[in-house]
C-alpha cells in the first residue's frame, strides 16, 4: 500500500473505549488515522452531542496520539476517503450481526470507488456489548456508564441526562445515586 492513510468514520455520539481501542489499533497500522465523525444534515439516529462536542472529547481523550487527526464530514464516506487521500476506510466488527450491515456498505463503497479498500477490525473481546445507542440508553437511564467511556466522556452525559454543573460532580461516575 503506498497510501498510509485509513479513515476511520463514526458519529461517535458518543465516543466510547470500544472506539478508542479500535482507533489505537488502526493508527497503529496507518501514518496517519483519520477519525471522521459524521455531521448529519439529516439525521437518521438520534444524535445527543454536538458535532464539535463529539470532536473535543475525543481530541481530548486521544492527547498525545501524534498520527490520529480528529476532523468532521458529511456526505458520502467514501467520497470523504477520496478528498483526504484515504487507502482505506476503517470499521469495527463486534458481533455478527454487524457483519451484514458492514459487508453491504463495503460492497457500496467499493462499487462508488473501487480504489478504496474497507478493513474491518475485529472488536477486543471486553468491548463487544458497546456501541453508543446503549451508552446513551444506559446513561439516560441514570447507569454507571464509567467502564464503557472515558471520565470526560462520563462528566459529559452526567451533565447531558442530569443537568448537573461539572464543578457539582467530583466523584467517580456513577451517574446517580
Amino acid at each position: 500500500m503506498t497510501n498510509r492513510i485509513a479513515l476511520y468514520p463514526g458519529t461517535f455520539d458518543p465516543v466510547h473505549y470500544g472506539h478508542l481501542n479500535l482507533m489505537r489499533r488502526a493508527a497503529s497500522l496507518f501514518e496517519e488515522l483519520v477519525v471522521g465523525v459524521y455531521d448529519h444534515s439529516r439525521p437518521t439516529k438520534s444524535i445527543i452531542f454536538p458535532i464539535e462536542e463529539r470532536i473535543q472529547m475525543i481530541q481530548d481523550t486521544l492527547n498525545g496520539h501524534e498520527n490520529i487527526r480528529i476532523t468532521s464530514y458529511s456526505g458520502l464516506t467514501v467520497e470523504y476517503a477520496r478528498q483526504i487521500g484515504a487507502a482505506a476506510i476503517v470499521r469495527g466488527l463486534r458481533v455478527f450481526s454487524d457483519f451484514e450491515f458492514e459487508f453491504r456498505i463495503a460492497l457500496a463503497n467499493k462499487r462508488l470507488n473501487p480504489d478504496i479498500e474497507t478493513i474491518n477490525f475485529i472488536t477486543d473481546e471486553q468491548h463487544t456489548f458497546l456501541s453508543g445507542s446503549t451508552v446513551r440508553e444506559i446513561a439516560s437511564l441514570g447507569g454507571d456508564v464509567s467502564s464503557m467511556v472515558p471520565p470526560n466522556v462520563a462528566i459529559a452525559l452526567y451533565k447531558r441526562f442530569n443537568g448537573s454543573d461539572e464543578e457539582e460532580f467530583s466523584r467517580p461516575v456513577p451517574l446517580r445515586d
